[in-house]
């Protein structure tokens, strides 16, 4: 499979808006959150890469930044071969159609002032030149398709009126009308209940097939990413630290916060105690990360080394990768 995505030495930097106090005393001095650290990966055609880390990692912000959501501090990021990471609002039109993004929470990227139909059908109405009544029909077959039914009757419904799953389906309707080929999933199922979940990552599944799809899968939820993705790459404190096929990462974690990740996932069977230990503390400020390893201050294997410049991703069988100097 040739490469959809490429993504090398990309940054994102937010600078911190501080109270006057801090001005005055700070100085002209300015800090900045250090959201995504310099990463590189790929994501081949037809493939679903799963992102996956604690909350402030950095995963939505990755995920915004291939959409060119928001513009990269510098790095490179190429789809298609094409480079993306300098073009203008404008240039970036055309590529609108052909990637799209799912947000996590259906109550909140749906306009309550739009119905079911308009809020399907908007991405048709910038994108082609389609008649109303032509719009209309593609949006019917397409709600159809996703499950949303009667589609005659819940074409005029608002946001409020539907149910989680619904509202669910209903995103995915809209990021798919325009047949896109790279879709940004940023934790899809997070807001749905635990009946649903498995409804929407069965109906992703089918879609992928059905319409050649790549999946950005982003999630904190590693047994979700078992069931969908193809390969995985863990991220902690905006870094990439382990990356590689999902059955291999899950047979043989390497790097101590992939392992704890693991650990944590819930076994459904009251007779099994987890015996592994908790990282210790919290995941520290991006503003201000720990020199070298950004784990080393809560991992249990940490050496002085860990501490001493930044950790490559190094090869540990096939293309499986992790960053971290020791033999875990």
């Amino acid at each position: 499979m040739s490469e959809l995505i490429h993504v090398e030495n990309l940054k994102k930097d937010f600078a911190v808006q501080k109270n006057i106090l801090d001005q005055i005393f700070a100085g002209t001095k300015k800090s900045f959150v250090h959201a995504v650290d310099d990463i590189s990966f790929a994501i081949k055609k037809g493939e679903v890469l799963g992102l996956a880390g604690e909350s402030g990692s950095g995963k939505s912000t990755t995920g915004r930044l291939l959409l060119k959501l928001l513009e990269p501090t510098s790095g490179s990021i190429k789809y298609n071969g094409e480079e993306l990471a300098n073009r203008s609002k404008s240039e970036m039109r055309s590529f609108r159609k052909k990637m799209q993004v799912i947000f996590q929470d259906p109550n909140s990227s749906l306009s309550p002032r739009m119905t079911v139909g308009d809020a399907i059908s908007h991405p048709l109405k910038i994108h082609t030149s389609l008649s109303k009544k032509e719009i209309e029909e593609e949006v019917m077959s397409f709600m159809e398709k996703v499950g949303l039914t009667p589609a005659s009757f819940l074409y005029y419904k608002y946001p409020h009126q539907l149910s989680g799953g619904q509202s669910q389906r209903v995103v995915l309707a809209r990021a798919l009308i325009t047949n896109p080929e790279f879709i940004v999933a940023d934790e899809p199922i997070a807001m749905a209940d635990v009946s649903v979940r498995a409804m929407i990552l069965e109906l992703m599944k089918d879609l992928k097939k059905e319409f050649d799809l790549t999946y950005l899968f982003i999630t904190h939820d590693l047994s979700t990413a078992k069931y969908l993705c193809d390969r995985i790459a863990i991220m902690y404190l905006g870094r990439i630290v382990e990356i590689g096929d999902i059955k291999e990462i899950f047979d043989h974690p390497h790097h101590p916060y992939t392992k704890a990740l693991l650990a944590a996932v819930p076994v459904p069977d009251p007779a099994q105690r987890r015996t592994e230990e908790i990282p210790r503390g919290e995941i520290p400020s991006a503003i201000d990360p720990p020199a070298g390893c950004h784990f080393h201050p809560r991992c249990k294997y940490a050496v002085p080394e860990c501490s001493m410049g930044r950790p490559e991703l190094k090869k540990i069988r096939g293309n499986h990768m992790s960053a971290c100097i020791l033999d875990t």
